[in-house]
């Protein structure tokens, strides 16, 4: 299965960003701190040029903070840029990101730091900027591709901060991947079958998140022992019903995607370092044996 999501002003976007990395400074990189490999831009590497490049993971808040440092950890060892994590509607975060990501970059009266901020759609690249001003000077939503034009804010200390639209690769795949996306609201939920991807998510809190999920459901006793039986018991407990009592597995499903993305079931990690492919260690994970 792969899956095609590509608005048309994300091809313009594309271009503009392999014009105008080469006069960056620093490139700041905004990830998703529950998936730090699907949120990755796609094309970073070729983009990144010379520049240097800082990855942002944000939204720790909803992020499993065990996992959270073994990301940091990992990109300390094997990546090719800095990390960072944060929460980006936090000033002194986002201030102390920025000073992480300028730092050693030097500037004068004449010329400014340029600092672009790239990422996909709806991993708070906005939402940093508002933060950083003190202001909202940039739409945010939780609605992918809020933001579709550069654009450009002055901030003190002669920098200038560049919030870029985001920017998806045309196919994506493996389906793991459109999956840990989607679930987290990175995709419009059009790009794939809102059950399909309530019955991921009811498959990752069963093996790796069980007493959250306890914890916020109580009335499963004992936990099911799989999604169809997770998606019945929130079904009948919440009312999601049709006609003579049978499930309405779409309201189900409804219900545990929202409880999922806004956090209500605890902070969840959808990626873990041992769950990428190049990673030798990947059979040794410590947390979720």
């Amino acid at each position: 299965m792969t899956i095609q999501w590509f608005p048309g002003h994300m091809l313009e976007t594309k271009k503009w960003l392999h014009q105008s990395a080469a006069k960056a400074d620093v490139i700041m990189e905004m990830l998703d701190a529950r998936i730090p490999v699907a949120s990755e831009n796609p094309w970073m590497d070729k983009i990144s040029r010379n520049a240097r490049r800082v990855k942002i993971l944000n939204k720790i808040d909803l992020a499993d903070p065990r996992v959270t440092e073994q990301w940091l950890t990992y990109f300390l060892k094997h990546g090719n840029a800095r990390a960072i994590a944060i929460n980006a509607t936090d000033k002194s975060q986002a201030v102390r990101a920025l000073e992480y990501a300028i730092e050693g970059v030097s500037c004068n009266r004449a010329r400014k730091r340029k600092i672009m901020v790239v990422g996909i759609p709806n991993t708070g690249k906005s939402t940093f900027l508002n933060t950083l001003v003190g202001k909202k000077i940039a739409k945010t939503g939780n609605t992918p591709a809020i933001t579709r034009h550069q654009q450009r804010t002055s901030l003190p200390n002669n920098i200038d901060l560049y919030d870029t639209p985001g920017v998806l690769w045309p196919v994506i795949e493996p389906p793991q991947r459109a999956y840990a996306l989607a679930v987290t609201g990175a995709i419009s939920d059009a790009a794939l079958d809102f059950q399909d991807i309530a019955w991921f998510a009811a498959g990752l809190l069963l093996s790796r998140y069980p007493e959250q999920l306890k914890a916020r459901y109580p009335f499963l006793d004992p936990i099911p022992d799989d999604e169809a039986g997770l998606l019945e018991q929130i079904g009948a407990a919440r009312g999601c019903l049709k006609a003579k009592g049978q499930i309405d597995y779409h309201k189900a499903a409804t219900v545990l995607i929202q409880d999922f993305r806004s956090g209500k079931i605890g902070k969840i990690s959808v990626e873990t370092p041992f769950d990428t492919s190049d990673d030798k260690e990947k059979n040794s994970d410590p947390t979720f044996e």
